[in-house]
C-alpha cells in the first residue's frame, strides 16, 4: 500500500505544482495591463480618495446617487459622503481641509468671497438644484392667517399665498407685547433671503443686518432666527418659533406630524431658483484639477439620473436610508415625486419642485450668484455700497462655469449627455420677473435691481 501511496502523492504534487505554475502565468501575462489602467487613472486623478459633506436634505440627492450608481466609481474616485450637524460645521470643515468638499448653500461660498463671516476662497464648479424649500407655519399661526385667504373658483385657498395674510397675525403679537419669531438655516442661506423676500414683498420689515449688528433684527417685525434644519419642526412645536423656511423634507414632516402647514414654495417665491452648489476650495481646484472635473462629471450624471421621469421613487429609497436623509419614505415622496401637500390633504402639483438637471439646473450661472449678492447689500450683510463692477469680479471668482464645460463636454464625448444640454451662455440668464412681487431681475445691472426695492439698503 505504502508503494501505491508514493507515486499517487507524487502525481498530485506535480499536478498541483503545473496548477500555480499556469495561474502564475496567467496572473503575470493579467499583471501589466492592471498596472497600465492604474497608472492611467492616478495619472489623470491627483486625489482619488475623498471624503464629502452634505446635511440631511433631500437636495444632497445628486452626491448620494454619485455614489450609489457608481458614478464616482466611473471617474476613478472613491468617495465617502458624511452628513454634518449644521451648516456652519460643513463651512468650517471645507475650508480647514478636513473635507474635501460639500454639498452647501449657495450663498456660503459667496460671503466667503465677498468679506461676510468667515472668509476664504471657495470654488462653486455645480448647482445642485433648483427650488426645493417651503415656508411653513404652526397650526396656531395658520388657523388666524387662514380668514385673510382669497378662495378660488374651486373652493380651495387661493396659491400662492401672499404674506399679507400674516400681517394681522403679526399686529396681534406685537398689541400683546410679545415678539414674532420665524426660523431659517444660516445667515447667507437661501432660506433666509426668501423668508425676507417674502415678507418685504407685502410691507413686513425683516429686520437689517449692520456691520457691528450680525443677528439681522434691527427695526425687523418678524425676528429671524438660526435653525439647523432638522430641528425646525421640534423648535417650532415647542413654541419657540411661530414658523420657518427651510428645505425639504421638514416643511413635509410639519405636514404628517400635524403640528403646522407650509404656506408657499421657493418655487413660487422666485421660479426655478437656484439653492445648492457643491463647493470646493480654490487650493484644492488648482492642486487637484482633473480631480475636480471628475466629481463635476459624476454630479452631473447624477441630476440627469435623478430627472428621468422613472427615477425619482428609486431615488425615494435611496435618500430614505439612515445614512443619506433618514426620512420615511411617504414624506420624501410627498415632494420629491411632483406633488406638495400644504394644509393636510391639500396636495397639488408642483413637478419642479425639485429639479436636479432640467433648465441647465447644474450649470453654475454667474446671475444666479449676483441675485445672492445684491441680497447681502440689501440687507446690509455688505455694509458697504459697491459699485456694479464688482459684483461682476466677484462672483467669477467663485462659480466656475469653465470646470462645469470641461466635465460637460468630456461627457458629451464619452455619449453620457448630448451637446444640446451644454447651455450657449456667457454665464448670465436672460433678466426675469418670475418673482411673487413681479420685480424685474437682470444681473447684469445689479445696483438697480438693489435700488429697485422699497425695504432695503440703497445703493
Amino acid at each position: 500500500m505504502k508503494q501505491l501511496k508514493e507515486p499517487h502523492s507524487i502525481l498530485l504534487m506535480f499536478g498541483l505544482l503545473l496548477m500555480l505554475a499556469c495561474n502564475e502565468k496567467n496572473r503575470t501575462e493579467v499583471l501589466p495591463s492592471s498596472v497600465e489602467q492604474a497608472s492611467q487613472i492616478s495619472e489623470k486623478i491627483e486625489k482619488p480618495q475623498l471624503t464629502f459633506g452634505f446635511i440631511k436634505l433631500t437636495d444632497m440627492a445628486p452626491l448620494a446617487i454619485a455614489k450609489e450608481k457608481g458614478f464616482f466609481e466611473d471617474e476613478g474616485l472613491f468617495v465617502s459622503i458624511e452628513a454634518q450637524s449644521n451648516w456652519k460645521n460643513v463651512l468650517d470643515r471645507v475650508i480647514d481641509g478636513q473635507l474635501d468638499g460639500a454639498h452647501m448653500l449657495a450663498g456660503q461660498p459667496i460671503a466667503a468671497g465677498a468679506g461676510f463671516g468667515r472668509q476664504a476662497k471657495l470654488v462653486t464648479p455645480f448647482s445642485m438644484d433648483l427650488n426645493g424649500n417651503g415656508i411653513t407655519v404652526s397650526n396656531d399661526v395658520w388657523s388666524k392667517m387662514k380668514p385673510n385667504i382669497t378662495i378660488d373658483r374651486d373652493g380651495k385657498l387661493e396659491h400662492p399665498i401672499s404674506s399679507k395674510a400674516l400681517q394681522p397675525v403679526i399686529q396681534e403679537y406685537k398689541k400683546n407685547g410679545k415678539p414674532f419669531k420665524m426660523g431659517m438655516v444660516f445667515p447667507v442661506s437661501t432660506h433666509n433671503y426668501e423668508i425676507r423676500y417674502w415678507l418685504a414683498a407685502s410691507g413686513i420689515h425683516p429686520g437689517m443686518y449692520t456691520r457691528d449688528n450680525v443677528q439681522g433684527q434691527i427695526d425687523a417685525e418678524v425676528l429671524l432666527s438660526v435653525t439647523p434644519p432638522p430641528q425646525m419642526p421640534a423648535t417650532m412645536e415647542s413654541g419657540t418659533i411661530s414658523g420657518y423656511c427651510v428645505g425639504e423634507p421638514w416643511n413635509q414632516q410639519a405636514v404628517f406630524k400635524g403640528i403646522g402647514v407650509p404656506v408657499i414654495t421657493n418655487y413660487h417665491i422666485w421660479k426655478n431658483n437656484p439653492e445648492k452648489v457643491f463647493v470646493m476650495t480654490k487650493k484644492f481646484v488648482e492642486e487637484n484639477p482633473n480631480t475636480a472635473i471628475a466629481v463635476t462629471k459624476a454630479l452631473i450624471r447624477a441630476g440627469k439620473w435623478l430627472d428621468e421621469s422613472n427615477h425619482r421613487e428609486e431615488a425615494v429609497k435611496i435618500l430614505s436610508k439612515s445614512e443619506y436623509v433618514g426620512a420615511p419614505q411617504s414624506v420624501l415622496a410627498n415632494s420629491m415625486t411632483g406633488t406638495f401637500e400644504f394644509e393636510k390633504g391639500d396636495k397639488r402639483q408642483i413637478p419642479d419642485f425639485n429639479v436636479f438637471y432640467k433648465y441647465h439646473a447644474t450649470y453654475p450661472f454667474y446671475s444666479d450668484g449676483i441675485w445672492f449678492l445684491t441680497q447681502m447689500r440689501r440687507w446690509g450683510q455688505i455694509p458697504d455700497s459697491k459699485p456694479e463692477s464688482w459684483y461682476h469680479e466677484t462672483i467669477k471668482e467663485i462659480y466656475r462655469p469653465d470646470i462645469w464645460k470641461k466635465a460637460a463636454n468630456a461627457l458629451v464625448n464619452e455619449g453620457y449627455i448630448p451637446v444640446s444640454d451644454i447651455p450657449d451662455s456667457d454665464g448670465y440668464k436672460q433678466p426675469t420677473n418670475d418673482f411673487i412681487d413681479g420685480k424685474l431681475y437682470d444681473a447684469k445691472h445689479p445696483i438697480d435691481y438693489i435700488n429697485s426695492f422699497q425695504i432695503g439698503n440703497k445703493n
